[in-house]
Parts: C-alpha cells; structure tokens; sequence
C-alpha cells in the first residue's frame, strides 16, 4: 500500500466506488451480468472500506481525540448501519434480476454522499493531523493484511 495521506487514500477509495457503482447502473438494464459484476465489486469494497474505517481508523481517531461515545464515529457507524440496509436491499434485488432497485439505489447514493463529505472534509483530515507518520503507516498495513471474509460477504450463488 502506497505511503499517501489517510485522506487521499480514502477519497481516492469513495471515488474508486463511485465509478464502480455508476458502472452497475448503466449496465443493469442492458447486459445485466456485467451490473451484477459491478455491483458485486461495489458491494465487497464497499464492506471493506467500512471495516477498514470501523476497526482501525474510527479506534484511532477515537484514542487520538478523547471522543467516543457520540461524536463523529458514532454518527459514522449509525451511517453505515443505513448504508449496509440499502445496500442489501439492492444485492436481494440483484440476485433475482429485478432491474426495479432505482428507489434503493437513491437512498444509498443519497446517505453515502452526506457520508463520504462528512468523512473526506472532516474525520480524514482529522485523522491525518493526529497521527505520526509511523501510525499512518501502521494503519495502512493493517488494512493491507485485512483477511477477504471480513468483507467478501455475498450470497452464496452470486
């Protein structure tokens, strides 16, 4: 993993799904095993993302900072219960081919835009001004050795 801010690479991630997800819903109506691809990429960075987050930059800012119970990563985790909620209603709905997942997939682009401009403009720096070069670094690894079934969590026939 590249030596780069906590920011950047966050943001770097949030764009990195964006487009993934912007890739599912072109192709949903049109060559939906190419969406379903998509989307199955989405959805397992979307879950690491939020671990990376939940288990090792939330502890951080939170022993850095002092704030747990509820500052910003509270606020962030309860974001994420929603954001796992849609996006499970819109992996039911891939997983039989209903094409009808516009209303979901609204809602998810709706909560994780707040979500990702809460975290890119405040909890990223935040992070990158509380820690030495060695903890950044040390986070980034943990996140490099982050075991696949933390986060590849699908259905088993998809």
């Amino acid at each position: 993993m590249q030596e780069t801010s906590i920011k950047k690479y966050f943001e770097d991630d949030h764009n990195r799904l964006d487009e993934l997800f912007t890739n599912f819903q072109k192709y949903k109506k049109q060559d939906f095993a190419k969406a379903k691809e998509y989307f199955k990429e989405f959805k397992f960075g979307l879950q690491r993302h939020i671990v990376w987050e939940e288990e090792i930059l939330f502890p951080i800012f939170e022993e850095k900072s002092g704030i747990s119970q509820g500052g910003p990563t509270f606020v962030m985790r309860t974001e994420h219960k929603q954001i796992g909620e849609y996006l499970e209603l819109i992996h039911k709905k891939v997983q039989i081919q209903d094409t009808n997942s516009d209303k979901d997939e609204e809602m998810l682009l709706s909560t994780l835009s707040k979500h990702n401009i809460k975290e890119e403009n405040i909890l990223y720096p935040a992070i990158d001004n509380m820690v030495t070069d060695e903890e950044r670094a040390s986070a980034f690894n943990q996140m490099s050795c982050l075991p696949e079934e933390r986060y590849k969590k699908c259905c088993s026939h998809s």
